[in-house]
C-alpha cells in the first residue's frame, strides 16, 4: 500500500481503502479502479490522502480481503443508523435488528478467519460514530474469537461493540466533530457518554450485564487512570477490556476533523509503547497478532535493503515476509530476495517509505516493486490451473 494525496492519483490505480460519506453511505469501495471522474470527485473531498495498491496504474493489484464482506459492513452501518435514530427519538431498541446484525458480523468473521485486520476505511465527519461502532464491533468480535470465547460471549462482545458509544448520540455533533481542542466543559460532556449509554441500556431492560458493562467501562484503564469510575485491573469487565483495545485502535487509524489517520505500525507503537498501563497486556498482544501492522504492498526501509511486504502470518505480524528488491544505497537487486523477517530481529525494519521517497526510488531503479506481488500471484494461479488439468 502507498499513501498518496489526491493530486497524485492516476487513472488505473486501485484503491486500498473505502470512503464513507456523512450518512455512512459508500462513496468509493475498496478495490475500485480509479478513473478521471473518481479522481475529480476525490479531489473535491476534504481528504489529505488515500491508500492505493501501487504507483503503477497498469499493475491492477487488488487489496487484501477484509475481516467481513463490504456488503455486510454496509448493511450493518445502515441498520445501526436507523436503530440509533429510533433510540434517540423513542427510547426503544429494535432488538431483532440488533441481534440480526450482530449475528451477521460473527457469521462473516467465522467464515473468513484466515484474514488479518487490514487498513481502516475513511469516514467523513458525521458518519464517524456509526462506522466506528461497526468497526469496533468487528475488531472486538475478532479478538473474542481469538481468545476462545463461547458463541454466547462473542455475541455479547459484538453487541457491546455496536453499542459502546451509544451515549454519544446525545452529545452535540459540533462538540464531537470540533476540529480544535475541546474546552473543559466540552470534554466533560464527551466524558459523560459511557454513563449515558449505560443508563439507556439499563432502562431498556433487554441487554445482558456484559453489554451494559462494555458501554460503561470501555474508557477505563488497567492502571485506574481512565473514566468514569477509575476502575483497575480485573474490576474492569473482560469484555470491556476487549472493546477498549478495539476502540482505541480504530480511533487511531481513522481520520478525524482534528487529526490524520495513523498507519497501523504507528498505532501499534502508540498502544504498546506509549500507553503503558492502559490496556490488558495479554489482550493487546493477541490483538496485534491478528493485525497487519505492515499491510501487503507496504514498502519498507530495512537494515537489509529496501523491501516490499509480500505476506503477513498470524502471530508474526510484526515481522512480515518480504521481497528485498534494492540495496540500502538504492541499487536494484534482481531477482529479489524473498526473506521472512521472523528470522531476524524486529529492529531490522527502520521505516515505512512515504510516497515522495518511493517515487524517487522507483525512478532510480526503473520499476515499481509491486510488480513482484503480481508476478507471484500469476505463478500461483498458473500452478493451480496446471494441477486442475492433470
Amino acid at each position: 500500500m502507498i499513501n498518496l494525496p489526491p493530486k497524485k492519483l492516476r487513472s488505473g490505480m486501485v484503491t486500498g481503502q473505502g470512503i464513507y460519506n456523512s450518512q455512512g453511505a459508500t462513496l468509493l469501495t475498496k478495490g475500485t479502479e480509479l478513473d478521471e471522474k473518481y479522481i475529480e470527485k476525490l479531489q473535491k473531498l476534504e481528504l489529505s490522502s488515500l491508500n492505493v495498491t501501487s504507483l503503477n496504474p497498469e499493475l491492477k493489484i487488488q487489496p487484501p480481503e477484509d475481516l467481513i464482506q463490504e456488503k455486510t459492513r454496509m448493511q450493518v452501518i445502515y441498520r445501526l443508523i436507523d436503530i440509533f435514530a429510533e433510540v434517540k427519538s423513542t427510547g426503544r431498541f429494535n432488538m431483532k435488528a440488533l441481534t440480526d446484525i450482530a449475528e451477521k458480523i460473527v457469521e462473516d468473521l467465522v467464515s473468513r478467519q484466515k484474514n488479518l485486520v487490514q487498513l481502516t476505511d475513511i469516514r467523513l465527519h458525521d458518519s464517524y460514530t456509526f462506522v466506528h461502532s461497526v468497526n469496533v464491533s468487528v475488531l472486538s468480535s475478532m479478538l473474542g474469537i481469538a481468545c476462545g470465547c463461547t458463541e454466547e460471549e462473542i455475541l455479547d462482545i459484538t453487541l457491546g461493540g455496536l453499542l459502546h458509544d451509544l451515549g454519544k448520540i446525545y452529545i452535540p455533533q459540533d462538540v464531537l466533530n470540533k476540529p480544535g481542542k475541546l474546552t473543559s466543559a466540552e470534554m466533560d460532556k464527551v466524558r459523560k457518554h459511557p454513563e449515558i449509554g449505560e443508563r439507556k441500556l439499563r432502562e431498556a431492560n433487554a441487554f445482558s450485564l456484559p453489554v451494559i458493562k462494555i458501554a460503561n467501562q470501555h474508557h477505563e484503564h488497567m492502571d485506574g487512570k481512565g473514566y468514569p469510575s477509575q476502575l483497575t485491573d480485573n474490576r474492569i469487565h473482560r469484555f470491556a477490556r476487549i472493546v477498549a483495545v478495539a476502540d482505541v485502535y480504530d480511533a487511531l487509524t481513522s481520520t478525524r476533523p482534528y487529526k490524520k489517520a495513523y498507519k497501523p505500525s504507528v498505532a501499534y507503537k502508540i498502544m504498546t509503547k506509549f500507553c503503558q498501563g492502559q490496556f490488558d497486556p495479554e489482550l493487546l498482544r493477541k490483538f496485534f497478532d491478528n493485525v497487519a501492522i505492515y499491510p501487503v504492498g507496504t514498502v519498507l526501509k530495512t537494515t537489509l535493503g529496501y523491501a516490499i511486504v509480500k505476506q503477513i502470518e498470524f502471530e508474526h505480524t510484526r515481522t512480515p515476509v518480504v521481497y528485498i528488491f534494492a540495496s540500502k544505497r538504492g541499487n536494484s537487486i534482481f531477482p529479489p530476495r524473498k526473506i521472512n523477517l521472523s528470522d531476524y530481529k524486529e529492529s531490522c525494519i527502520e521505516s515505512i517509505i512515504d510516497s515522495n521517497e518511493l517515487t524517487t526510488l522507483v525512478s532510480q531503479i526503473g520499476f515499481d516493486p509491486a510488480q513482484y506481488l503480481v508476478n507471484e500471484e500469476k505463478e500461483k494461479n498458473s500452478v493451480v490451473t496446471e494441477e486442475k488439468t492433470k
